[in-house]
């Protein structure tokens, strides 16, 4: 399932950060965007409805109770499935036109180039 921009931005904070709060993911939310508690709740709510989280009940029976919240899905999946459909959608499933656009609209370290290289020698010995 692809999320959302603003699930996805979830996703990152409990890929860095491991299991939290509603109250935890909306302050780090809140570091670089204007979002409301209550919008991070509801967010996070559907994003539970749907699977892309799980989430543990605090044992304590008090009615406002708090949840801990987990990516149920994994960062490497989430990737994999968002640049498929990119690739599908804006590149017609042409992956080497993503990497010429991408190698040539962006300045790339000597480093990456090398990681690059690397792979695409690795792909060739398959």
């Amino acid at each position: 399932m692809k999320p959302t921009d603003a699930e996805l931005e979830i996703l990152h904070v409990l890929w860095a950060s491991g299991p939290s709060t509603v109250r935890q993911v909306h302050e780090h939310l809140s570091q670089s965007r204007d979002i409301g508690y209550t919008t991070a709740l509801k967010l996070m709510q559907i994003m539970y409805e749907k699977g892309l989280l799980s989430r543990e009940e605090e044992p304590d029976r008090r009615p406002n109770r708090s949840h801990t919240y987990s990516a149920a899905v994994s960062e490497e999946d989430t990737q994999r499935g968002l640049v498929n459909r990119f690739v599908e959608t804006a590149f017609r499933g042409s992956a080497s036109k993503l990497v010429m656009q991408v190698l040539g609209q962006h300045k790339t370290s000597r480093e990456e180039l090398d990681e690059i290289k690397k792979l695409l020698n690795d792909l060739n010995r398959d």
